[in-house]
């Protein structure tokens, strides 16, 4: 049975980093930096999911609009069909949007609220540990 996005998040926390639709492309930029992450969630007012900028998203403004892009607000810029999982999603279910959309992260959403992020790394440390303990219980059962 795969392990679920609630497993995960359980595991690695529930933080996830914020900002809102009027944060220029720089700002953006300095805050993946400084929190060594590859995604920030857009949020409105209401706290609602509108966006995800991603470093792609960096790249993509950069390479269309050079430096003048430093200035734009991340709404022009973001993804704004943000594709979202919920923390009973199986991590094979995960890995299957992921693949198919090639996202690199997914916002966990549990009735309309925010409640994770998760990211392809997460995804494999997951599938590791899962095999790992798999590996285990084959060398007890083989032992036992």
């Amino acid at each position: 049975m795969s392990v679920s996005v609630r497993s995960i998040l359980d595991a690695k926390g529930r933080n996830v980093v914020t900002t809102g639709s009027t944060t220029t492309l720089s700002e953006a930029a300095k805050i993946l930096n400084e929190k060594r992450i590859g995604a920030i969630v857009i949020v409105g007012a209401d706290g609602r999911i509108s966006g995800i900028f991603t470093e792609r998203d960096v790249v993509n403004a950069v390479a269309k609009h050079g430096i003048d892009s430093l200035d734009k607000q991340v709404a022009s810029l973001m993804t704004a069909k943000v594709h979202r999982c919920r923390e009973d999603t199986t991590v094979d279910e995960l890995m299957e949007l992921m693949t198919q959309k090639r996202f690199r992260h997914v916002p966990v959403e549990e009735k309309g609220k925010l409640t994770g992020i998760i990211s392809i790394g997460d995804v494999v440390k997951s599938r590791i540990r899962e095999i790992e303990l798999e590996a285990e219980q084959i060398k007890a059962y083989i032992a036992g």
